[in-house]
């Protein structure tokens, strides 16, 4: 287990170096005698150039990010297309800063609070990945929450990606006739069974793309991409400046008092979730349908959580006090 954990901190430290280092073309390239100084000064063990390869191509196998090599400046560099993946690279090196801080010094544990996140297991996630990396069709039940739990069964399903979205796993797969690629929610399935029949994957997905004007994991191509203008408070404001609601996100007015943005995004039920969570001072400007898709949230919500008249008279106000 210890030469497990020290061959990915060797990974981590190999993406960390070539990502963080720009190149004489602006790219992220570092030479072989400079990253291998690197990671010999970040290990207990000083590695060879051998092992070093050989750490790359476990890169490439178990984070799908491809690292090549430049024979004319002897140096290493991440492919463009795979150094797109900006977001959840530097999420992921983040997340390796903190843990060596906390690995070299005992004492960080008093200063580092990461959040406790709800546990999500399954059981089936060994066999899914099984069947993504080697190609082997699957079948499963599947639950729809949405239509009161009712069971369905997917046949002759094929298997590409698991992805991650809010603290979720999915597994994205084509159905037998391969049209569209569509998310199954891995807390959802049951009974998986992994044949042994095999399929030829597609490489020629663009899964980044797909996602890049949805928020979550919902992605209904028959949805149009829509410009949204929405209206926060200051203090609103102040959190969408450190968070975000999509990268898409261009900020419109910010005079102290007022804070307007507007995102490009595909107006799905995952994005209407995410104004509700934020909905304290929001006024939604445009598109007008999504104006009063919230508005009549909003009225059901005062219907189901109204009150009696008298609950909050005067003599009910003073007694509480």
């Amino acid at each position: 287990m210890a030469r497990q954990i020290d061959g990915i901190r060797r990974m981590l430290l190999i993406i960390n170096k070539i990502y963080a280092t720009n190149g004489q073309y602006g790219d992220s390239c570092v030479s072989v005698h400079e990253l291998l100084s690197y990671i010999n000064d970040h290990v207990d063990a000083p590695i060879s150039e051998r092992t070093l390869q050989r750490d790359i191509n476990d890169i490439e196998m178990l984070f799908h990010i491809e690292i090549s090599f430049d024979r004319a400046t002897n140096s290493y560099r991440i492919n463009e297309r795979f150094s797109s993946r900006e977001d959840r690279l530097s999420e992921m090196l983040l997340n390796f800063e903190l843990l060596n801080a906390v690995d070299e010094s005992p004492n960080m544990r008093s200063y580092i609070l990461p959040e406790h996140h709800r546990a999500v297991f399954s059981k089936y996630m060994p066999q899914l990945i099984y069947a993504v990396r080697n190609q082997h069709t699957i079948s499963f039940q599947y639950v729809l929450y949405r239509h009161g739990g009712e069971v369905i069964t997917k046949e002759n399903i094929l298997p590409h990606y698991i992805k991650e979205s809010n603290q979720l796993w999915y597994v994205l797969a084509y159905d037998a006739d391969g049209y569209q690629l569509k998310a199954y929610g891995i807390d959802r399935i049951r009974n998986l069974v992994v044949h042994d029949t095999l399929f030829e994957r597609n490489v020629d997905i663009d899964v980044n793309g797909m996602y890049r004007d949805c928020y979550g994991i919902w992605n209904d191509e028959s949805l149009p991409v829509e410009e949204v203008i929405l209206q926060y408070d200051n203090r609103d404001g102040y959190f969408l400046k450190a968070m975000p609601l999509h990268h898409t996100q261009r900020v419109l007015v910010d005079d102290g008092k007022v804070f307007k943005i507007s995102v490009h995004v595909k107006i799905t039920n995952d994005f209407v979730m995410a104004l509700l969570s934020r909905s304290r001072s929001l006024e939604v400007i445009a598109p007008m349908h999504l104006r009063k898709r919230m508005m009549d949230v909003y009225r059901e919500a005062l219907v189901r959580n109204s009150v009696p008249n008298d609950m909050f008279n005067n003599n009910n106000v003073e007694s509480n006090k």
